[in-house]
């Protein structure tokens, strides 16, 4: 009697998993290890994409650990992504009577409807100067995974 082959990963797969981001010293940025496991569904955006690739053709069982450099992971910073903006557009996105401090991140409407955030780093004469890069651009990160079940 031949036993059937575990799951593997697919891109539409139905997970539940631990996993963990952690920085490369070893610092968690997230970790369901010691809460309960996460259940998601690939491709709807549960995961960053650069995850999920890393999950695909796994079996069910399987408990792996991946180093990714930082161009790998949330991408490498840009000095392009520290931009001045001016008083009129930082109080056109802010509630009337905010107060703002250096390392604040502050939430901008996008052409568009959308939204985007960044990172207030200074005050000037005229305004402000923000960083929009992700908070983890430019970091190499670990993501380890060990998957419980694969539907």
């Amino acid at each position: 009697m031949t036993q059937a082959p575990l799951p593997v990963v697919t891109d539409a797969a139905y997970l539940t998993l631990h996993y963990r981001l952690a920085t490369a010293d070893g610092t968690d940025i997230v970790s369901t290890f010691n809460a309960n496991p996460a259940t998601l569904m690939l491709g709807q955006g549960q995961l960053a994409p650069f995850l999920e690739q890393r999950l695909m053709g796994l079996v069910e069982g399987s408990h792996e650990k991946f180093v990714l450099a930082a161009g790998e992971a949330f991408g490498e910073r840009s000095e392009e992504m520290v931009q001045a903006v001016s008083r009129a557009t930082l109080d056109d996105n802010s509630a009337p009577g905010a107060q703002y401090v250096v390392g604040d991140l502050v939430d901008f409407a996008a052409p568009g409807g959308g939204r985007f955030a960044g990172v207030l780093r200074e005050f000037t004469d005229t305004g402000a100067i923000f960083d929009f890069n992700h908070p983890l651009a430019g970091k190499p990160l670990v993501f380890e995974v060990k998957l419980i079940s694969v539907l």
